[in-house]
């Protein structure tokens, strides 16, 4: 019934697009979006004049390389970030932002933090279409300030499509050769002191094996993972006056994900149903004082159901899990405001409370809920004390009901040497409090989970200096230096011989990590690039570098976007280094060390760039990579053997989109 009605939805906002719709938006104005002083969608803008490094990916840079996910948008786009996902759009990802390890970066939509609250490497991209996105926000260095636990390495915020004062809206439809269908739809408007936003979007598959031929036994029937994926939301704000605004937010993700192994299953999937509400009440009366509450409901449920073909008796099924819920449900408020004080300086203080309760019945963590209080502060001085730059100071202070407190600080500041020259630098402290896997779990065959774990904690310090080659400022260049240090890392730290489980722990000694990034980017008229080559060395008490964190990665993209002609063109090369996988069958192996170019263009049907027809090929070169590594056994011997999860092979894909 859900994904009916989001077709409906879907259906009715590509209806937008019908010849009446056309006629009323070829003489509308240009689209303005709505930009405001509010504070909570300010702080990214702010860190950066205080010494972070942000990153910003927009909705234009998605549409021109045609993007599926949110996954996909950043792959090639973010320096130092490495993303790969298990098995194309809508799968879990495997991340490293400047050397860090999948569960070190902390994912926000909207401001709302939507890390699985079960699993730390469980990412959560596996139901959010890139069509939805007004713009992507990179931030790098700890951002357990403002943001919380297990922002280590950084943060990385969605925020979905913006208000605007104008009628602005479209829809998109296209199909790819891995049988996948797309279509999305988006209208924005205001009346009088209303704002509004609605948008959805539908993504079906059929996908692609994941496996090398080689690696699929005989017992698995279902070889080409799949997904059908359909968002809707809606925003909507009414400004009481010019200084005060409330708004609510409504994001719906309902999704079918296949989840596949090379032996035995017959079909496996996981059923998702995610909701994220937000209510937020914005307060500005002047640059001088900034006030918000915000309430926030997200609710992550996922059915699990697998069946498995019985290895020597051909047509036979068994049920391994049927419908197995595995799920959490997390709600919290914020309260922010942010004040000059006297001409010098400006704080800013909030109180921050999470409350989230989970359990997964597929790998037996019993229902628990914990909730999290948090206080923090930050003094920062003003342009009337720095006029070419800024320094920074904030402490905050976590505790939940499980689990040890933690208190972070952080310290940044940039400074402009002269008009083409900067520097800037942050370090600080940051903490990631143990997951509900990490603390409860009880696997009978498996692990299990320990609640008297201490966080992990860090020390971390960047700095960089970069500035432009010329007058112009189209030429500019950066060069980033960055460490890390992390303590009570939490891992399998004890082995129970009597339950035949792992036991969770904090591991002894250090996890030390150092790097660096060499950036440039050129902006001509007609035409774009960026370069990128980023170094990483992460190892815990020796050499070993850590499983899933390449040492080298370089990015390069060009997009040609002539002025005066009806096309462009988007190119992209994403080279990744060596990467390691241990607890194999055989111990520790390598994959990686593989290049894969991207290539799109776009061409304008009409003057006015209204209608648009987009041709990408992913993975242009067909060049088959492996995006991790596992162990299973043959059918009938039993005998170990490493299999490769593969990424996706080459993928031509056609859209026709209309805007206004």
């Amino acid at each position: 019934m859900v994904f009916k009605k989001s077709c409906q939805l879907l259906g009715g906002l590509i209806l937008a697009g019908t010849p009446a719709a056309i006629a009323h938006a070829e003489d509308a104005p240009a689209e303005i979006v709505i930009t405001s002083r509010k504070l909570e969608g300010s702080i990214p803008a702010i860190l950066e004049q205080q010494g972070v490094r942000v990153d910003t990916v927009t909705a234009d840079d998605i549409a021109k390389a045609g993007y599926v996910d949110i996954a996909d948008s950043l792959a090639t786009t973010v320096p130092g970030l490495y993303l790969r996902s298990k098995t194309g759009p809508y799968d879990y990802v495997t991340v490293s932002l400047q050397g860090s390890r999948t569960s070190d970066v902390l994912w926000l939509v909207d401001g709302v933090r939507i890390n699985n609250r079960l699993y730390a490497g469980t990412t959560p991209l596996d139901t959010l279409p890139a069509s939805m996105v007004d713009r992507i926000e990179v931030l790098e260095g700890g951002q357990a300030l403002f943001y919380g636990t297990q922002g280590v390495a950084g943060a990385v915020n969605v925020v979905t499509k913006a208000f605007t004062d104008k009628p602005s809206g479209g829809f998109t439809v296209g199909g790819d050769t891995n049988r996948g269908f797309h279509g999305d739809g988006y209208y924005s408007d205001s009346i009088g002191r209303s704002h509004f936003v609605i948008y959805a979007n539908g993504d079906t598959s059929q996908g692609y094996q994941p496996f090398r031929s080689q690696d699929v036994q005989p017992s698995a029937t279902q070889r080409d993972r799949g997904y059908r994926v359909v968002t809707t939301g809606a925003k909507y704000a009414y400004d009481v006056t010019d200084a005060l605004r409330v708004s609510a937010t409504l994001q719906d993700n309902q999704a079918k994900l296949d989840n596949l192994r090379p032996v035995k299953v017959f079909e496996a999937f996981n059923d998702r149903s995610e909701n994220i509400i937000t209510g937020k009440i914005d307060y500005t009366p002047s640059d001088q004082f900034q006030l918000y509450a915000k309430g926030y409901y997200h609710a992550w449920d996922s059915h699990y159901t697998e069946t498995d073909n019985v290895i020597g008796a051909p047509g036979v099924t068994k049920s391994a899990e049927n419908d197995g819920y595995w799920g959490y449900h997390d709600a919290g408020a914020n309260l922010m405001a942010r004040t000059a004080v006297g001409p010098w300086a400006n704080a800013i203080a909030g109180y921050d409370f999470q409350a989230y309760s989970g359990s997964d019945a597929v790998l037996v963590i019993a229902p628990q809920s914990e909730s999290v209080h948090a206080v923090f502060g930050q003094l920062a001085t003003s342009s009337a004390l720095l006029p070419d730059g800024a320094l920074a100071l904030g402490l905050r202070y976590n505790a939940p009901s499980e689990g040890r407190s933690a208190t972070v600080w952080t310290v940044s500041g940039k400074y402009d040497l002269t008009p083409r020259l900067f520097v800037r630098a942050g370090g600080g402290t940051a903490f990631r409090l143990p997951t509900a896997e990490e603390l409860f779990a009880n696997d009978p065959e498996d692990e299990r989970g320990n609640p008297n774990l201490k966080p992990e904690r860090s020390v971390y310090a960047n700095a960089s200096v970069g500035g432009y080659l010329d007058a112009r400022q189209t030429l500019r260049w950066e060069v980033v230096g960055f460490a890390r240090n992390i303590t009570d890392m939490i891992d399998y730290a004890t082995f129970d011989d009597a339950t035949n489980q792992a036991v969770f722990g904090n591991v002894e000694g250090q996890v030390h990590l150092r790097g660096g990034e060499v950036i440039l980017n050129a902006d001509y008229p007609d035409w774009s690039a960026a370069a990128s080559y980023t170094y990483s060395r992460a190892v815990q008490d020796g050499n070993q570098q850590i499983d899933g964190i390449p040492r080298q990665e370089a990015k390069v993209s060009v997009d040609y976007h002539p002025q005066d002609l009806p096309f462009g063109l988007t190119a992209s090369v994403d080279y990744v280094g060596t990467l390691y996988r241990s607890g194999l069958w055989d111990g520790r192996e390598s994959y990686g060390n593989y290049p894969v170019v991207d290539l799109a263009g776009r061409y304008f049907l009409d003057q006015g760039r209204h209608q648009t027809l987009t041709l990408r090929i992913q993975n242009l070169l067909d060049r088959r990579y492996a995006t991790g590594l596992g162990t299973t056994q043959v059918d009938g011997t039993g005998a170990n053997y490493t299999y490769q999860t593969l990424a996706v092979p080459r993928t031509a894909e056609v859209r026709y989109s209309y805007r206004f």
